[in-house]
């Protein structure tokens, strides 16, 4: 039986190479998923980074009037003064 210790290193050969396309396949499945995964968290950052632009004007736009309802009860604060320094006074704190 000279011949089977061949043969069972040929088995053996064949058993790794079966086993490293398995090994492959799996691999291969998990970088698929991995790009699936990858390509919807980048378009998940696109969509968020389109809505913080989209919030960094509209804070931009409040911002701006709330200054510009801060300038007009200033200047409705002006206008009390004027008629009643002391009533004035007195909402101004």
């Amino acid at each position: 039986m000279g011949g089977l210790p061949g043969l069972e290193k040929f088995s053996h050969l064949e058993d790794k190479i079966y086993r490293t396309i398995e090994v492959t396949k799996k691999l291969r499945e998990e970088k698929d998923r991995l790009e699936r995964e990858m390509s919807s968290i980048r378009h998940q950052v696109n969509g968020l980074l389109e809505e913080k632009s989209h919030l960094e004007v509209q804070v931009e736009r409040l911002l701006s009037e709330r200054d510009e309802i801060r300038q007009k009860v200033d200047a409705m604060l002006d206008a009390i003064a004027v008629v009643d320094p002391e009533m004035a006074d007195v909402m101004r704190r």
